[in-house]
């Protein structure tokens, strides 16, 4: 970390020093969110609700082709009910409005972090960015869901040639996931979410227990006229390697377009899975699994719809920390992820109405999702059921400014399973009603 702020700070006399002909551009970066989110359960389960906000000051500094960017978030719990305590049927944490802080201290209720601090230089077909920075990859990405989205720390580097072919490279030293305050190395961020259960069906330990130094990603995408491909693989360091493949179309009729996708990834454990120890270990090195997506829908002016259908298999588990981002496959749907599960089935439907004079969207979201055996503790880390999802969403930006922005998110899970299901099975999972109201204000150059 030393080092990267040695070589930023390196860069700093070309905008101190300009001469006459070269103009130093400077812009604010103020970002202001403000959050309201409260779950509440069927049964006699502990109801949660916070209100929070987070400020991000900051701004940029372009100079030709370079860019100095940074940024510093504060954090507010203004108010909410009791977090830190447990659930007293089930005997477990709150896992939703807890994020919205700091997971590491929950019952901090003011703190902030230096969120963005990078230099970038830029031509017109390349570029380069060193520091902490906002990431947006296939398994590694913002999952902007609570106060402020996950970050990284290292290096990005970018490629396009004449013939639309881009590539891009990650590496990746440290982290800022959401809902925390600290920047991590890529095996302390590990287990910071609840961690569930071994493949034993004992808790798992690999928090504070997972060695990993660095994540390497590889992106390469080409587009033509209606086709695009696109190629990623996150690599790592001493735990797993994930490759990833999409090919998507569209098809203009009129005032209408038809489009289908298809995914297709594969996972492999590497090196010890983060520990010598099985028993500490993130994954295990043998887990060999693949994944297969795929899309197809249709949208007009004013509406979007879309059907979606995801299926998992292999040896071992599918896992991807949930510190780190959302899933990439098609029937992902917010507020629930479906990592950490030897196989699994899903069924996702969308569908959108823009009111674009009034700058309003509405949208519908719901999702079946089939998962191993519960008891099956190899199979299902988290001890999870089978269960159908339902978003009901509104998302306003007033027609005046476009620096103001509403969204509000309604969200139900119920179980599938015709069997009674234990307090550990329902609490944070399903039988649940979930709001989120977002209020966001930005100023910047973008």
């Amino acid at each position: 970390m030393i080092r990267t702020y040695a070589i930023i700070f390196a860069f700093l006399p070309f905008f101190c020093f300009a001469q006459n002909d070269k103009k130093i551009f400077l812009s604010p970066d103020l970002q202001v969110r403000t959050y309201w989110m409260s779950t509440s359960y069927q049964d006699d389960f502990k109801n949660d609700f916070a209100l929070g906000t987070s400020l991000n000051l900051g701004g940029k500094a372009k100079l030709k082709n370079f860019e100095f960017h940074v940024g510093y978030r504060l954090f507010a719990n203004i108010w909410s009910s009791d977090l830190t305590a447990p659930d007293p049927l089930s005997g477990l944490s709150n896992r939703y409005e807890v994020g919205l802080f700091d997971l590491l201290n929950p019952s901090d209720r003011l703190f902030g972090k230096l969120e963005t601090f990078s230099v970038t230089y830029q031509k017109s077909n390349w570029g380069g960015t060193l520091g902490r920075m906002g990431i947006d990859s296939d398994w590694i990405n913002a999952q902007d869901g609570r106060l402020s989205p996950t970050a990284i720390e290292g290096v990005n580097i970018w490629f396009e040639s004449i013939k639309n072919w881009k590539f891009n490279l990650w590496v990746i030293s440290r982290m800022s996931i959401r809902g925390s305050s600290e920047w991590l190395g890529v095996g302390e961020t590990i287990g910071i979410f609840p961690v569930a259960r071994g493949v034993d069906g004992m808790p798992s330990t690999y928090l504070q227990n997972t060695e990993s130094d660095w994540i390497g990603i590889l992106e390469l995408s080409k587009k033509w006229n209606s086709l695009s491909l696109s190629f990623s693989n996150t690599l790592v360091d001493n735990i797993s390697n994930t490759a990833w493949f999409a090919a998507e179309n569209n098809w203009k009729k009129s005032n209408e377009t038809w489009f289908a996708g298809f995914q297709a990834g594969y996972q492999i454990g590497v090196g010890e899975g983060g520990n010598v120890n099985l028993r500490l270990a993130y994954k295990n090195p043998k887990d060999q699994n693949w994944a297969g997506s795929g899309r197809f829908g249709w949208k007009n002016k004013n509406w979007t719809s879309h059907i979606s259908y995801t299926k998992t298999g292999g040896n071992g588990r599918w896992l991807s920390p949930r510190e780190w981002g959302k899933d990439a496959w098609y029937t992902f749907i917010p507020r629930e992820r479906n990592e950490g599960y030897q196989s699994m089935e899903a069924f996702a439907a969308y569908l959108e109405r823009r009111f674009d004079r009034q700058g309003l969207t509405a949208y519908l979201h719901m999702g079946f999702h089939w998962l191993p055996d519960m008891d099956n503790a190899f199979a299902n880390k988290y001890n999870f059921p089978s269960y159908r999802q339902l978003n009901l969403g509104f998302k306003y930006k007033p027609y005046k400014t476009n620096r103001l922005d509403f969204h509000f998110i309604f969200m139900n899970k119920e179980s599938l399973e015709k069997e009674d299901l234990t307090p550990a099975q329902q609490y944070n999972k399903v039988g649940l009603w979930h709001v989120n109201l977002i209020a966001n204000f930005c100023l910047n150059s973008n």
